[in-house]
């Protein structure tokens, strides 16, 4: 064997006098197929959580809107008015919100994404309003009721599909209507 032909450890088989062979370009494309392929499954597995993160953040958007809604039921609440979501303007449709209603018997609000987010039928998400039943010594949360001026903290709790009951601390009221938005797009306390 010529010096020039003899192979020096760590080169994995390629001569290194006479640079690269057919064997080590093959090695090098085996090498970056594999690499391929593992980005390829970690891709599989990063879309569709970041397509999730996505929703999740266009559901924020939802919630903040609602804030105006929130309010009116407050207001119309302490002030004992006849129709809960009295005075209420609903806010245009958005990229991501398609609408939000009050219920003007029991101060529900629901809120309605548009397909980007989720798609229709799989869409709202209820805010419920309650009070306690004794403010100075609570053992429940009641509705509120339209017509009813009532004392006491109003507690907001959010629903999504799948929560069917209250997770106060003190148990409140469930939602009218049934909330269809996955619990997975849901903020941690709208889900069961």
């Amino acid at each position: 064997m010529t010096a020039s032909t003899r192979r020096r450890p760590g080169n994995f088989g390629c001569m290194a006098a006479r640079g690269p062979t057919a064997l080590c370009a093959a090695f090098t494309l085996v090498e970056l197929m594999v690499v391929l392929a593992i980005i390829g499954v970690v891709t599989s597995f990063a879309l569709p959580a970041y397509r999730d993160y996505l929703a999740r953040s266009r559901v924020g958007e939802g919630l903040s809107l609602a804030t105006l809604a929130r309010l009116v039921v407050a207001e119309n609440t302490v002030a004992g008015v006849q129709q809960l979501g009295s005075g209420y303007a609903r806010p245009p449709a958005t990229r991501n919100v398609k609408s939000i209603d009050i219920d003007d018997t029991t101060g529900n609000i629901t809120i309605s994404y548009a397909p980007l987010v989720a798609p229709t039928g799989e869409n709202t998400l209820v805010l419920v309003p309650s009070v306690p039943d004794d403010p100075d010594a609570p053992n429940t949360q009641v509705p509120v009721a339209s017509g009813h001026s009532t004392a006491g903290t109003l507690t907001w709790e959010c629903f999504a599909a799948g929560k069917t009951t209250s997770s106060l601390p003190i148990a409140g009221p469930g939602p009218k209507t049934n909330p269809t938005l996955p619990a997975r797009f849901a903020p941690p306390e709208c889900r069961a």
